[in-house]
């Protein structure tokens, strides 16, 4: 009866990814422009906007290196800081040597309410990949490693686009930067803004600053 219950609880976790990957593609498909469709120079300001989207600390924070210290601000705080409670993501990035992200970090999709309860997600907490590090980078070192298919996931310029609405389709961690609950603050603009930014730059091909 336990393995049967465990089969049709994988199951129904298999159909809701692979239905959010369907519904993903969908919306891609209509946010994507075609290639040379946009000028550099605006495929440049469409960057700008990205680069104080993922240069914010709710977005940052858990973009960090092999240490695996995560960052946080928290709420009625700007500033960014070593995580309190010394806490470390392990090789694992996940916390699983020590204290898992999960001990505080609820897999869920309720609003981020009330603060300064610890944020949730509709997937599991972790920190990126090491090759994702944002945090103290420049604009312009983040925008080569956001274009680099090695360091991105293997993911082209629709690809990201496609990450973006997947990631929304789990109700995960990019589009709940925007709702992170009362008093924390928020990277500028919006979740859709920030999918037509980078659908603009992708069309542009993918411009970086010198």
């Amino acid at each position: 009866m336990k393995g049967s219950l465990i089969a049709l609880v994988l199951a129904g976790s298999t159909i809701a990814a692979v239905t959010g990957i369907v519904a993903a593609k969908d919306e891609v498909a209509k946010d994507l422009l075609p290639p040379g469709s946009v000028s550099r120079v605006e495929g440049l300001e469409a960057w700008k906007r990205i680069e104080a989207v993922v240069t914010h600390p709710r977005c940052a924070n858990c973009h960090v290196d092999a240490k695996a210290i995560p960052i946080w601000t928290p709420a009625g705080e700007t500033k960014p800081r070593v995580h309190g409670m010394n806490i470390h993501g392990g090789e694992s990035r996940i916390g699983a040597e020590a204290i898992p992200c999960s001990t505080c970090h609820m897999t869920s999709t309720q609003a981020n309410e009330p603060a300064p309860a610890p944020p949730r997600a509709g997937i599991d907490w972790q920190l990126a990949p090491v090759a994702f590090i944002w945090f103290g980078k420049i604009g312009s070192e983040i925008c080569a490693q956001m274009k680099d298919p090695k360091r991105n996931g293997r993911r082209d310029a629709a690809g990201l686009v496609e990450h973006l609405r997947h990631d929304a389709s789990l109700n995960g961690f990019i589009p709940r930067g925007w709702a992170p609950g009362a008093g924390r603050s928020t990277p500028p603009g919006s979740f859709e803004d920030h999918v037509k930014d980078m659908a603009k730059w992708g069309a542009a091909g993918q411009p970086c600053p010198n």
